[in-house]
């Protein structure tokens, strides 16, 4: 049977999408892709100029899907905390979801330069991300949820860097199942902290 050409494509990203989170760009080749997908080299030209292309798309495609994800449950918090919740445990369903999607996006941030092809755009969308966060955490300091003796992007980079430790750490240890009650969890922890209500007095310097 014929396939549609939006068939046609996605078998192609499927396929390279798999590939590059198995073995890397560098190590895979547009013939590696064409034969996995069982489609002929013409095909995949007709959709993406390069190979370089066609991982920028599945980047790009990391990175939107986020967004959206964000985008959607957000407002499905009536405050501050149930918003991050809502953040972090749709952030933890994706990646049960897009694994391979998870580790290249991951694997594309922190690679040598050498690794990845020229010109690769790979800061623009994820700082992008990172900056709705900082609206969230902004607009909860105005509402009076949030301390305003913190900067609002020293805070946003506190529960981002959480997120991604606990999702980098599932990547290399799936066995972790990342769940709602551990994104409660690291919620709480970020905003009441580890420490007894008396710490801070009992550790600040005597006069």
């Amino acid at each position: 049977m014929e396939l549609s050409e939006l068939e046609t494509r996605d078998r192609i990203v499927a396929s390279a999408l798999a590939l590059f989170a198995r073995r890397g760009y560098a190590a895979t080749s547009i013939q590696d892709i064409v034969s996995a997908a069982q489609v002929t080299k013409p095909a995949l030209y007709y959709y993406f100029d390069s190979k370089a292309a066609l991982y920028q798309a599945i980047v790009d495609r990391a990175h939107e899907e986020r967004f959206e994800l964000m985008q959607a449950t957000v407002d499905k918090g009536a405050n501050i905390r149930e918003q991050l919740i809502q953040i972090i445990a749709g952030r933890f369903e994706f990646l049960v979801k897009n694994r391979d999607l998870m580790r290249i996006a991951y694997a594309t941030a922190f690679a040598a330069e050498e690794e990845l092809p020229p010109d690769v755009k790979r800061l623009e969308k994820a700082l992008r991300n990172f900056d709705f966060i900082h609206d969230v955490i902004s607009a909860a300091q105005k509402r009076g949820e949030l301390e305003l003796r913190y900067d609002s992007r020293e805070l946003a980079f506190a529960i981002h860097g959480l997120m991604n430790i606990y999702i980098m750490n599932d990547l290399l240890h799936p066995e972790c199942k990342l769940c709602r009650p551990t994104a409660e969890r690291i919620v709480d922890l970020y905003l009441s902290g580890a420490a007894p209500d008396d710490a801070a007095n009992r550790t600040k310097p005597k006069a």
